[in-house]
């Protein structure tokens, strides 16, 4: 098993934060990590997530997502076709500090046989692609929130 957590403070509210991260279709205009995302926020239902960390190659995935609470969670299981081979729960949470003041959190949890193998990989170019995602998602909705 591997963790990876990144986080960042943003000044505005976690229904501003949730809106950014749940508009797929603008994914494709701010976000540098998940360049594509389509699919129903609803638990049960299959997204489709094209992620390219920068320097990396760009992957996609058909998670299955596990946990909607708007303004709050979004989480998602993620897996490399045969299930214990390489999967992650990847979970996007909005947590409120204050009055138009957030902690966004990404974290994942990887699981399966080829983690040991990819570790350094997800060290240096997933957690980079999280926290550029972080800087992007804060840069949106403030600029979106100040507007």
């Amino acid at each position: 098993m591997k963790e990876i957590r990144t986080e960042i403070e943003i000044s505005a509210s976690a229904e501003r934060v949730w809106l950014v991260l749940t508009d797929f279709a603008s994914f494709p205009q701010w976000n540098p990590f998940i360049r594509r995302a389509s699919g129903e926020v609803k638990k049960g239902s299959r997204l489709e997530v094209n992620l390219q960390p920068s320097g990396a190659r760009s992957m996609t995935l058909r998670p299955t997502v596990l946990n909607v609470e708007p303004n709050r969670e979004l989480r998602w299981l993620g897996r490399l076709s045969i299930p214990k081979l390489f999967d992650g729960e990847h979970s996007l949470t909005i947590e409120p500090l204050g009055e138009n003041r957030v902690r966004f959190v990404q974290h994942e949890i990887f699981r399966g046989l080829l983690i040991p193998m990819m570790s350094r990989s997800l060290d240096r170019d997933t957690k980079g692609g999280f926290e550029e995602m972080n800087r992007a998602l804060k840069a949106r909705a403030e600029q979106s929130f100040s507007q």
